[in-house]
């Protein structure tokens, strides 16, 4: 049997409540607690209450986006004529410069608005558009191919392998053990 009007709106009423209490920090038992319903029934009803405000959210987007597209095809209504050439005294089209530059700009926040666009491809290659040149791997070659990866025309730099950015010891800065063992034998 469904659920009467006056029942759904104090459900609704409720799940309201339930949400802002979670905002607020409380935990689901605490919820529970407070409406005396169990804590199953009080992650339930939170859960059903995030699913209805998502919606609701997507819808409010959708209908934004709807309001702001209806403006801007307004907008681009009134000056498309000028746009597109008007008849002049002559009898001859007269575009307006200006009017067009403005049409093309409403044009693509339409297109924006509504992801008209096609995303764009983005690749990053080697030498003559071939492979990037790998030879070891190292930290120092990917981090010289990654600072020049938003170049066009970039040059591959020349690849230090020293300038490796591992966490070992240079065997110069490792202490020497040798000399602490020579003195302990003169004791």
């Amino acid at each position: 049997m469904p659920v009467s009007k006056a029942r759904q709106a104090e459900i609704a009423q409720r799940r309201s409540q339930m949400l802002i209490m979670k905002i607020q920090g409380r935990t689901a038992a605490q919820i529970a607690e407070h409406f005396d319903i169990s804590p199953a029934t009080a992650r339930s009803d939170l859960s059903r209450a995030i699913k209805k405000a998502r919606r609701l959210e997507v819808q409010d987007a959708e209908l934004y986006r709807f309001v702001q597209g209806s403006r801007l095809e307004h907008l681009l209504r009134a000056v498309w004529p000028a746009a597109t050439g008007a008849p002049g005294p002559d009898g001859e089209l007269v575009v307006d410069l200006k009017a067009s530059e403005q049409a093309r700009k409403l044009i693509v926040d339409i297109s924006d608005l509504f992801g008209l666009k096609v995303p764009v491809r983005t690749e990053i290659s080697g030498p003559d558009g071939g492979d990037i040149p790998f030879s070891s791997g190292e930290t120092a070659e990917v981090m010289a191919l990654i600072a020049i990866s938003d170049r066009d025309n970039a040059e591959i730099p020349a690849i230090d392998p020293e300038a490796d950015f591992d966490d070992e010891e240079d065997e110069d800065d490792a202490p020497d053990d040798e000399d602490e063992d020579d003195d302990d034998d003169g004791a």
